[in-house]
Parts: C-alpha cells; sequence; structure tokens
C-alpha cells in the first residue's frame, strides 16, 4: 500500500511538472498570442517610424514623449511573454527529455533507474500478481502447482519473476518445471548462493540456475612495472600452470612491456538506395570533412563518453556499409555506438530520404566474427605486449632453447597458419588466454572470436636470450556494463585494479584491463611453445587434463534401465 502511495505521489508530482506555460493565462491561449504579436510588431514600427523622424530632424533619441515612452513598455512587455511563452516551453522541452546514457552506467545510472519508470514497472507485477490461478492469486500457490502450469503452458514461464516478486523463486519453479517437462533432472546445476536479483532484466533471461567455473590466478605478471595477479575461468586442465609459467618466466626476465595502439569501438550499418549513383553520393557526402562535425555532434550528444573518431564507407552494389567507429570509455561500447548510429542514420534519412535502411548492423562491423577487416584496422582496444626472455631464464624455467623456440614459432604459427588460410590466427592458443580471463572479469566471451587474433613474434636477441612480442588489434573489454556487475566479476576485476569507471581519466581501466590481458596471452604463448619445443605438452595434459567420472550415475532421473548407464565416459 506504502508502495502504490509513493507511485500515486510521484505520478502527481510529475503531472505537475509538466504543467504547461499557458495554464496560467486568464483568456484562450490563441487569442492572448494574436494580442501580442499585433502589440509587439505595432509598437516596434511605431518606435521605429518616431526614430527615423527624430534622426532626419536632429531631435536628440532619448528626448520621449508620452506615447514613445508608453510604445517602449508594450514593446518590452510583449517580448517578454513571447520570449516566455515560446522559449520556457523549448527549454522545457530540452530538459523534459530523458537522455539515456547506455554504457556511460559509469554514471551508475544502471543501478539508480528513475522513480517513475519503477512505479510503473511495480504496477504491473502487481497486476501480475493479482491474476488468478486455482482460485487464489499466483504468488499463494505452492511452488510445484505453478511449475505445473509453467510446464503444460498456462502460465507464462518468462512471468514469473514479475507474477512471483521472488527472482530466486522464480528460478526455482522454473528450474522444476523444466525438470517436469523433460524427465531429466538439473540436481549438479546449482541453485542457491547466487543473486538472482542482479540479473533481472540484464545479463540473462529464464534462469534456473548457474554454472560454477573455477577461478585460478597467475602471476605476478610484472608488466610496464606493475605487478598483477591475473584471474582465469577454466575447465581446461594445465592452462592456468602453463601461463603461470610464463608469468615466472617474463618476471625472472624483468618484466614484459604492452603499449596501446588504438582505442575504438566500431558499428557498421547498411542502407541501400535505389540507384548506385545515389549510394556513391552518400559516401562521398560522409567522406567529406565539412559534413563531419555535424555528424560528430548528432553522434556524441547520445554520451558522455562516445567521441567519433571517423567513418570508413565501403559499396557493394547499391548498398553502402559505413564503419563508425568511437571512443567508449571504460564500457566496451557495443550499445554506446550503436546509439550514436542511430541517431546518424535518422539524420541522414532526412537528408536521403530515398535512403532505405536495412540494419544497423551490417556486419561490417565486425562483432564476433573473424574477419580482415577487423585484422586491420582494428576493433576495440589494439595493443601489442613485448618482453626479452633471457637465455638461462629459457633453459631452466621452461626447459628449452632459444633455437627451438625460434624454429617452433616460424614453422607452426606463421608458416602453418598461413597454410590453414588463417585470419589472425598466427599464434599457438591466445583464445585459451582471452577467454579464460573474459569469463572471469565479465565480459562478452563470444568476442573472443576476434579479441583472440593474435600474431606472436618470436625473435633472436641481444645475440642469445629471445625476444617475444604479441600484437593483438581487437581486445574488445570494458569495466562497467554488462557482467562486470555481478558481484564475481567484479570481485576478478578488483584484485586488477580496475574495478568501475575511473573518474579522473575515463577509459584508462579497460584499457589496463587490455594490457594485461595481452600480457597474459604473452606468456600463455611464451610457456606452450616452450612445451611443445620440450615435447611436454602430451604428457603434462595426460598428468592434469584427463576426467574419468560416471556421468549418468549422478542423474536421478535417467533410467537405470537404459544401456549404457554404467559405462565410464573419459574425456580430456
Amino acid at each position: 500500500m506504502a508502495l502504490m502511495n509513493a507511485c500515486m505521489q510521484r505520478e502527481k508530482a510529475y503531472k505537475n511538472s509538466k504543467a504547461l506555460a499557458s495554464d496560467a493565462l486568464p483568456l484562450p491561449v490563441a487569442f492572448t498570442n494574436k494580442v501580442f504579436f499585433v502589440l509587439f510588431f505595432g509598437s516596434s514600427y511605431y518606435l521605429i517610424q518616431r526614430w527615423r523622424e527624430k534622426i532626419r530632424t536632429s531631435t536628440p533619441l532619448h528626448a520621449l514623449i508620452l506615447g514613445e515612452i508608453v510604445a517602449m513598455v508594450i514593446l518590452l512587455a510583449s517580448f517578454i511573454y513571447l520570449l516566455g511563452f515560446f522559449g520556457i516551453d523549448y527549454v522545457q522541452n530540452i530538459i523534459g527529455k530523458t537522455w539515456d546514457f547506455d554504457s556511460d552506467r559509469e554514471i551508475s545510472s544502471n543501478n539508480n533507474n528513475n522513480g517513475n519508470s519503477s512505479c510503473s514497472v511495480e504496477k504491473e507485477k502487481s497486476k501480475l500478481r493479482q491474476a488468478q490461478f486455482n482460485g487464489k492469486s499466483i504468488a499463494d500457490n505452492r511452488d510445484e502447482e505453478i511449475a505445473f502450469a509453467v510446464g503444460n503452458g498456462s502460465l507464462a514461464s518468462y512471468s514469473l519473476e514479475a507474477t512471483l516478486g521472488d527472482c530466486k523463486r522464480a528460478a526455482s519453479v522454473r528450474r522444476r518445471a523444466v525438470e517436469l517437462m523433460t524427465g531429466r533432472s538439473l540436481e549438479g546445476l546449482p541453485l542457491e548462493g547466487f543473486d538472482y536479483q542482479s540479473i533481472l532484466g540484464q545479463c540473462c533471461e529464464l534462469p534456473v540456475g548457474y554454472v560454477q567455473i573455477p577461478v585460478g590466478v597467475i602471476g605476478p605478471l610484472l608488466l610496464n612495472g606493475s605487478e598483477y595477479m591475473v584471474p582465469m575461468a577454466t575447465t581446461e586442465g594445465c592452462l592456468v600452470a602453463s601461463t603461470n609459467r610464463g608469468c615466472k618466466a617474463i618476471y625472472q626476465s624483468g618484466g614484459a612491456t604492452s603499449i596501446l595502439l588504438r582505442d575504438g569501438m566500431t558499428r557498421a550499418p547498411v542502407v541501400r538506395f535505389p540507384t548506385v549513383k545515389r549510394t556513391a553520393e552518400l559516401k562521398f557526402y560522409l567522406e567529406d570533412p565539412i559534413n563531419f562535425d555535424t555528424l560528430s555532434v548528432l553522434f556524441n550528444r547520445t554520451s558522455r563518453f562516445a567521441k567519433l573518431q571517423g567513418i570508413q564507407c565501403a559499396l557493394a552494389g547499391r548498398n553502402l556499409y559505413m564503419r563508425f567507429c568511437c571512443s567508449t570509455g571504460d564500457a566496451m561500447g557495443m550499445n554506446m555506438v550503436s546509439k550514436g548510429v542511430q541517431n546518424v542514420v535518422d539524420y541522414l534519412q532526412d537528408i536521403f530520404p530515398d535512403m532505405d535502411v536495412i540494419s544497423i548492423s551490417g556486419n561490417f562491423c565486425a562483432d564476433k566474427k573473424a574477419t580482415a577487416v577487423n585484422w586491420i584496422e582494428g576493433r576495440g582496444k589494439s595493443v601489442v605486449c613485448e618482453a626479452v626472455i633471457k637465455e638461462e631464464v629459457v633453459t631452466k624455467v621452461l626447459k628449452t632453447s632459444v633455437p627451438s623456440l625460434l624454429e617452433l614459432n616460424m614453422i607452426k604459427n606463421l608458416a602453418g597458419s598461413a597454410m590453414a588460410g588463417a585470419i589472425g590466427g598466427y599464434n599457438a592458443h591466445a583464445a585459451n588466454i582471452v577467454t579464460a580471463i573474459y569469463i572471469a572479469t565479465g565480459q562478452d566471451p563470444a568476442q573472443n572470436v576476434e579479441s583472440s587474433q593474435c600474431i606472436t613474434m618470436i625473435e633472436e636477441a641481444n645475440g642469445k636470450d629471445l625476444h617475444i612480442s604479441v600484437t593483438m588489434p581487437c581486445i574488445e573489454v570494458g569495466t562497467i556494463g554488462g557482467g562486470t556487475h555481478l558481484a564475481s566479476q567484479a570481485a576478478c576485476l578488483n584484485l586488477l585494479g580496475v574495478k568501475g569507471a575511473n573518474s579522473d581519466l575515463p577509459g584508462s581501466n579497460s584499457q589496463c584491463l587490455a594490457r594485461i590481458v595481452a600480457g597474459a596471452v604473452l606468456a600463455g604463448e611464451l610457456s606452450l611453445l616452450s612445451a611443445l619445443a620440450a615435447g611436454q605438452l602430451v604428457k603434462s595434459h595426460m598428468k592434469y587434463n584427463r576426467s574419468c567420472r560416471d556421468i549418468a550415475s549422478s542423474d536421478p532421473l535417467v533410467d537405470p534401465t537404459v544401456e549404457g548407464k554404467s559405462d565410464i565416459t573419459c574425456f580430456s
């Protein structure tokens, strides 16, 4: 009841705040406007005529008669009225707009929702809770009954959170409904110990539990003079241990250095015109420096942190692909750049009315795909990281030799990948490290596809030592937004010292995370190549990366008479 009263009060306040300026007028607004328009232009005309006559007769302008004084008062009054009526209304419209700062969740709008919208959401939830089932409200039924209703389709699974008003209970009921529908148990999937409220409306829909992924820590990784303990979430044995050995080799050799080459997220809408000529006209318009300032203003107004850097165009017949690139602060920035692009496309639609917008994303971005455009132009953070490993460290820690690593990298990473027709795949296993860190820190694991594009270079240094470097043009990371706000992922970001947004230097936290990813990849490449050169790979994986377990016996709903239930499954 208190919540409903608060909502009603907010609605009243909202309505009052939207009162029109015309509400205070004693006469109809249309009539009042006409009167003041006539007074304004009439007094203006009278004063102009009087001043022209004074100039012609050499009469001082400040010598005023009663009629001139009255005319000036009328002019001032009508000007104030017209400015107030039209100007204030214009300003109110500007202020009243809801500027959605998207991945600017750097402003904490992600965690502090607008009060009016909260009330409307609560109203919808209240309606759902009042729905009847078995003669009483749905929430008053037993979980088993509700799960049965979901299973037979009489109650929508997606509405459980709003209907029950309890996110954890909704997940539990949905989980039971899935078991009833499939006849399979979800006993091994954890339910307790997770804040389901934190993912409501974001991260994951229709939850039934969460997956446990072990998190290991490598380090210290000595990078640019600072030490980092890097979390990695993985189920692959040897990965954390191997990468940790690479960190040890780098540390004992004086550390690694990483450089940020570029920072810009991309989005590429595709549009179509009736003719190729019209398509080319838009291309030339976008590439004209005179128009860039206007497009930048339109793009940048959607966020405090979005800054348009450039637009790259490509034609395919009547289709035009426009690759927008912009900085996004500490957010990974996909939503931020998409909103800026939408603003520009809407503007272009007015200038080119025959433009047909096919999609806000035309795959020339390119997101979650290994592409040449990302490999060449970069996307997200472009980073290069290097280290010089001492000969004695190669021998004692990595158990191999500098010539062996030189030969292996040339034949495997460079020539072998070229034979395979790889795009940015000139490395041993960059994807392993990138994905493990992404999962641990709340990044989008699917963006591992382009983020793992990497070329590993190994050369001789100082006549005996080893120079190793990794160049990664597409590391797509953020320290706010997405899954970074979840407790476990936020803890991992905090371990690295890059949690949240950097208020002093926006973007520096996500850039630091990108450098750390590149440094960890360098360590992983160094260790795996050494294991391959020394012939240790198979031996280590047989020891640490095999599991034999009776999987079928852990499922109580599996029919014990089914053939193969007692089989032991081994995987590596």
